[in-house]
């Protein structure tokens, strides 16, 4: 058996409950796949976007219905070392990529002002444009079960917003592309797992800007990761805590909401208070 073939098939059997049904039932749940998709893998190169297409490639195998992937990897200016690991994960993978380059790093080298949030905005608006002349009308991303508490969460605390990230959504800037979350339900401590377990390595994040600082990657504060560490200590209060957060925005009451928007436009509990 190719090494390959051993790593898909720790997907399917020793972590079958982990990953493997949880990714089926996101797909089914949230009906993210439909005959005939042409569907672009966007590869960053970490854990979750290599083992997203992983999945993609076991569910086209043994699905009911067929679709098209792409896998495509944008180098926005990484260094020779993360080029190269990315290239030869996705040999050792058996997953096909197709490399295009841009100059993101470089643009976003010389803002001072949310870096991160210009380098992921215009990353997404790249992936869209590559996808859509590779005929593709969905692009698929590894966010996970924690991302979308984590962004649950931040948006409470710092936008006093109740928003959550969506298992998917039709792009406003590129008609009839739509963005599909197939890891919805699948917890990165999982993910990590199977990782470790396959002695698989991946890039981390591979921005310059964080090559660039006097201090390792990991003490690095961000917002996103404030939000993993109060949801660790969470956690230690109660198990159900995560899955308590996930579930509020599956079960939201307007009843006892005093406000809410809805395609942009707001409304008020008093709208209705004395009908």
């Amino acid at each position: 058996m190719e090494r390959y073939q051993e790593i898909e098939r720790s997907i399917i059997k020793k972590y079958r409950k982990e990953i493997w049904c949880k990714f089926t039932t996101a797909i089914n749940d949230y009906q993210l796949l439909q005959q005939g998709d042409q569907i672009a893998v966007c590869i960053s190169g970490g854990k979750d976007s290599m083992l997203c297409a992983k999945l993609l490639q076991e569910i086209k195998r043994h699905g009911k219905f067929d679709f098209r992937l792409e896998f495509i990897v944008m180098d926005p200016g990484y260094n020779k070392k993360n080029r190269e690991q990315i290239e030869y994960n996705a040999q050792l993978l058996n997953i096909p990529i197709k490399i295009f380059e841009s100059n993101i790093f470089s643009v976003v080298e010389e803002v001072h002002d949310s870096p991160c949030y210009l380098c992921a905005r215009m990353r997404r608006g790249h992936l869209y444009a590559y996808a859509k002349e590779l005929g593709c009308n969905k692009i698929a991303l590894g966010h996970h079960f924690d991302d979308v508490i984590e962004t649950t969460m931040m948006s409470m605390l710092y936008s006093g917003q109740m928003k959550s990230m969506m298992p998917k959504l039709h792009s406003t800037n590129f008609p009839g592309m739509e963005l599909i979350r197939p890891m919805y339900l699948i917890k990165e401590e999982d993910i990590i797992h199977w990782q470790h377990y396959n002695q698989l390595t991946f890039i981390q994040c591979a921005c310059r800007f964080t090559e660039n600082l006097s201090r390792p990657e990991e003490q690095v504060t961000s917002k996103r990761e404030e939000m993993k560490l109060l949801i660790k200590q969470l956690r230690t209060v109660s198990p159900f805590i995560d899955s308590n957060i996930f579930r509020s925005t599956h079960n939201v009451n307007l009843d006892t909401m005093i406000g809410w928007e809805r395609h942009h436009k707001k409304y008020s509990f008093l709208d209705e208070y004395d009908s």
